[in-house]
């Protein structure tokens, strides 16, 4: 695509990395074909090629973001199926979110919009917090359809019970050292992932750590276009990371939430420039592994699947964002568990982060989309390795949804996954 950016918007680093994105995009509009608001919608506007083209007016010409061009980037969701389908290999993650930063800082949205967000970028990041909204989410449902709908759909997500906390902890079992994220959501709804993480890991003769002062990857804020509030996030954790490896080599940095590991793999371009934090960001980014992609390089012990049937639910962020496609399938069926795929599997289920809280009705409509798909499978579980993904899907189905890990880890000693617990307790 042709762009007239001028020399002094070039000077610019983020400016010109943008430019550099829409230079690629030759209008082919193979994204369009994968795009699940532009199926849903059928707005050229709702595609990536369209967005690609606001996003270009609006950055070359430096105009002021309208409501036009905000709905339009807002609907987007950084599933990143585009990124997947795209022949020239156009970074629309990149630009996108570059595009969201500039709207953030020169687009005033009306008050009740920057409330919401306001409140997403202050409790979701910080697991306290997040744990007393979520306490307090359960008194204000039965008045949740008299709320504004954004609130009120926010408030509609939260667990009707929450597992309990499970402190970090450091676990001893071999030589090879691994760091394993703490996070900020997942530890509040779902603590058992982590938990069946370290006893997998242990079983594999890897030591797991966690490092101090470590915090949320950034990726919740940063895709709001709160830039400042993703790099310090950043910063912290790498600080924290680097310290923490000084004391003794790790193998990786692993993550069971894979939208937290396409964020932390791209540490390295987020802070390219930073003459302080470059080196270290690229080092950082270059150990990042979601779980499965490290438990695939090791000999796990012999499994016992049971004869389930299992329904692999693929995160966007781990397919498209981290093309980590064929590793959990291969675990699974390591385990001895039989796994099937849906139809659209490349159709996010409409989670993306802070997605289904900031336009809930897409949200909805793509949630039960991939439920009805789940559903024609005929398995006795979901299993999949985003958070989001898990709590999304739940909300449009009565199968249990598990992590893969918290089936790895039930086939080789550990206990069975709470959520299938629950339901059998129920059935």
């Amino acid at each position: 695509m042709r762009t007239e950016f001028s020399a002094a918007q070039l000077a610019d680093p983020a400016m010109a990395a943008s430019e550099a994105v829409i230079r690629k995009c030759v209008h082919c509009g193979f994204c369009t074909a994968t795009c699940p608001t532009y199926l849903l919608l059928g707005d050229e506007l709702d595609s990536p090629r369209g967005r690609i083209y606001l996003m270009k007016d609006m950055l070359e010409g430096e105009r002021a973001p309208t409501a036009e061009i905000v709905k339009h980037v807002d609907r987007c969701l950084s599933c990143l199926s585009c990124m997947t389908t795209c022949p020239s290999g156009v970074n629309y993650m990149h630009l996108v979110d570059h595009a969201r930063t500039y709207i953030e800082q020169r687009y005033r949205r009306p008050l009740g919009d920057r409330l919401i967000r306001l409140l997403l970028a202050w409790t979701l990041p910080f697991p306290r917090r997040f744990r007393l909204a979520l306490a307090l989410a359960r008194f204000a449902k039965p008045f949740a359809h008299w709320l504004p709908a954004r609130l009120g759909g926010m408030i509609e997500l939260a667990p009707a019970h929450l597992s309990p906390a499970v402190a970090a902890r450091q676990s001893i079992a071999g030589r090879r050292r691994v760091l394993l994220l703490q996070g900020c959501a997942e530890p509040v709804l779902k603590p058992q992932y982590r938990a069946a993480a370290i006893r997998l890991l242990n079983r594999c003769g890897m030591t797991v750590s966690f490092a101090a002062g470590e915090g949320c990857c950034g990726a919740l804020t940063h895709h709001m276009g709160r830039e400042s509030d993703g790099l310090e996030a950043a910063r912290r954790n790498i600080d924290a990371w680097i310290a923490d490896i000084e004391h003794g080599e790790i193998d990786a940095i692993l993550v069971t939430a894979s939208g937290c590991g396409t964020a932390i793999k791209d540490y390295g371009f987020l802070l390219r420039d930073d003459p302080a934090y470059a080196a270290k960001a690229e080092r950082i980014s270059a150990l990042a592994r979601d779980i499965c992609e490290f438990l695939v390089t090791l000999d796990l012990p012999p499994g016992d699947g049971r004869g389930l049937v299992v329904a692999y639910q693929a995160a966007c962020s781990l397919q498209h964002g981290q093309k980590v496609t064929e590793a959990p399938r291969r675990l699974l069926a390591q385990m001895g568990y039989t796994v099937r795929t849906p139809i659209e599997a490349h159709i996010c289920c409409g989670s993306a982060g802070t997605y289904n809280i900031l336009q809930p009705q897409i949200a909805g409509q793509l949630g039960r989309r991939k439920a009805d798909n789940l559903a024609r499978l005929g398995a006795d579980l979901i299993a999949t390795g985003n958070v989001g993904c898990a709590t999304q899907i739940a909300r449009f189905t009565t199968t249990p949804i598990v992590h893969i890990v918290e089936l790895l880890d039930w086939a080789t000693g550990g206990p069975a996954p709470e959520a299938l617990v629950t339901f059998n307790r129920r059935h």
